[in-house]
């Protein structure tokens, strides 16, 4: 509805109705949050029927709205030579620049919506959760309170004085293990040393991450591995100077992984960068908003 305002504030199509179907939306995303949190109450059957039908309702409202903006739209733009000054017609044409690209997106979202009441799971790689960020991917977290959020992966890499070196966003779930070499090679190019040592948590626990690490010069990579360990590596993790180590990505933060260097050229990977004075790199999520 804002776009369309936007449009009739500018002069475009001030005579379209569009009927503002905001509180009917918000009563009904009301309905659904009631839904979720006394699902324990009810049968999983049932409040599972009501948040479909309710969704299929948001879905119909949507379309309604988005039929209606789209005859805003058109009128909008036959008004688009008329408009009285330059700069009207710079203000009316970047609002309705704004409003075309809410109803594709719109379009796309009730599609989704469609799409999963069918009973079959739109493709992540391409799905839409955000009409203003339309390039953030659904996260899987693994939380028990939040086991998806929205967003995108981040590293950051800081050394041990908590000065950032490297830093990077993917989109959607990218995989930790293959970002943490090319950020560890990066940041040897800048410094011109390469880390005495990297630490990372068990996401990066990968045979080939630690080969990565040592073809670049690394001589210590404390990064538990994901899979099941021999009594060999077990002996290696359970050493104190691999503990030493790997305690350093926990203090940069929950979740997080760590570098040292003896200098000024450490790196690790964490959720998110350390305050305190050590070194880190890492990787998160950071959400859409």
């Amino acid at each position: 509805m804002r776009a369309v305002r936007r449009v009739q504030a500018a002069g475009g199509a001030p005579c379209t109705v569009v009927i503002d179907r905001q509180r009917a939306a918000a009563r009904r995303v009301r309905e659904i949050a009631s839904k979720l949190r006394t699902r324990g109450k009810l049968s999983r059957e049932e409040s599972t029927r009501v948040i479909r039908r309710v969704t299929g309702e948001l879905a119909g409202l949507a379309e309604k709205t988005a039929a209606e903006s789209a005859a805003v739209l058109r009128n909008g733009r036959r008004a688009l030579p008329k408009a009285l000054s330059g700069r009207v017609r710079g203000r009316l044409r970047r609002a309705l620049d704004e409003l075309a690209v809410t109803i594709e997106r719109t379009a796309k979202i009730v599609a989704q919506a469609r799409t999963r009441l069918a009973g079959q799971t739109p493709e992540s790689a391409t799905r839409l959760v955000s009409l203003h960020d339309p390039d953030a991917r659904p996260i899987r977290k693994g939380r028990i309170d939040k086991p998806v959020e929205f967003g995108y992966k981040a590293q950051v890499t800081d050394n041990d004085d908590g000065i950032i070196l490297d830093y990077g966003v993917e989109y959607g779930a990218a995989p930790d293990g293959p970002q943490l070499a090319p950020a560890v090679e990066r940041i040897c190019r800048r410094t011109g040393r390469v880390p005495r040592a990297v630490t990372a948590d068990r996401g990066y626990g990968q045979p080939a991450v630690e080969r990565d690490l040592h073809t670049l010069g690394v001589r210590t990579v404390a990064i538990p591995r994901q899979a099941k360990t021999s009594p060999a590596r077990k002996t290696i993790e359970h050493s104190r100077g691999f503990h030493r180590l790997v305690k350093m990505a926990h203090w940069l933060g929950k979740d997080g992984s760590a570098t040292s260097n003896a200098a000024t050229a450490g790196t690790a990977p964490a959720w998110t960068a350390g305050t305190e004075r050590r070194s880190g790199a890492g990787t998160g999520y950071s959400p859409t908003t």
